[in-house]
C-alpha cells in the first residue's frame, strides 16, 4: 500500500500557474470540488478559514493547505507544483512552489492528525522535493508522491 494512499492519480497538479496564496487556495479547491463532488466555495472558506489561524507553509518551499468539510466520507489529497514560486507567509519566509491539499470529513480527529503527519513526513524524505521540483509530467509526480521508501 502507498503511504499517501490517500492521493489518487487525478489528484495531481504537475505544472499549476497562480499568482498569489488566494488564487493558488482557489485552484485547489477547484480541483477538489471537482474530484470529490463538494461544493468550491466551501472547500475554499473552510482553507481561509484555517489560514487565517497561521500559514500553513511549513518551510522549504512546501505548503500543506489543510481543512476538515461537512459531507466528505474519507480523507482527500491533491498535490500541486507550481510553475512559479508564490509568498505563502510560510515559517520561514521562503515562497512556496509544492501544496499539498488535505481534506478530512469534519469528524476525523486523530485521523485528520496522522494524515497530515504522514504528508510533511513523505515531503521530508531526502531527495523526493527535488524530484518534485523536477518534474512537469502528472503520473510521474504521482509516482513520486506514492512509492514507498526503499528498504536499506
Amino acid at each position: 500500500m502507498p503511504l499517501l494512499d490517500f492521493l489518487d492519480s487525478q489528484a495531481v497538479l504537475p505544472a499549476l500557474r497562480v499568482n498569489g496564496k488566494k488564487q493558488a487556495l482557489q485552484e485547489l479547491a477547484a480541483h477538489a470540488a471537482r474530484l470529490t463532488g463538494l461544493d468550491e466555495g466551501t472547500i475554499f472558506e473552510a482553507l481561509l478559514q484555517r489560514e487565517r489561524l497561521g500559514s500553513t507553509g511549513i518551510g522549504e518551499g512546501i505548503a500543506i493547505p489543510h481543512g476538515k468539510l461537512p459531507g466528505l466520507t474519507k480523507i482527500f489529497g491533491l498535490v500541486a507544483r507550481l510553475e512559479k514560486p508564490i509568498d505563502f507567509e510560510a515559517l520561514d519566509g521562503q515562497q512556496v512552489d509544492i501544496l499539498f491539499l488535505l481534506l478530512a470529513p469534519e469528524g476525523a480527529g486523530a485521523d485528520h492528525l496522522k494524515a497530515l503527519a504522514r504528508v510533511a513526513r513523505v515531503l521530508r524524505e531526502p531527495g523526493l522535493v527535488d524530484r518534485v521540483r523536477a518534474t512537469r509530467e502528472k503520473d510521474a509526480l504521482y509516482a513520486i508522491m506514492t512509492e514507498l521508501p526503499q528498504a536499506a
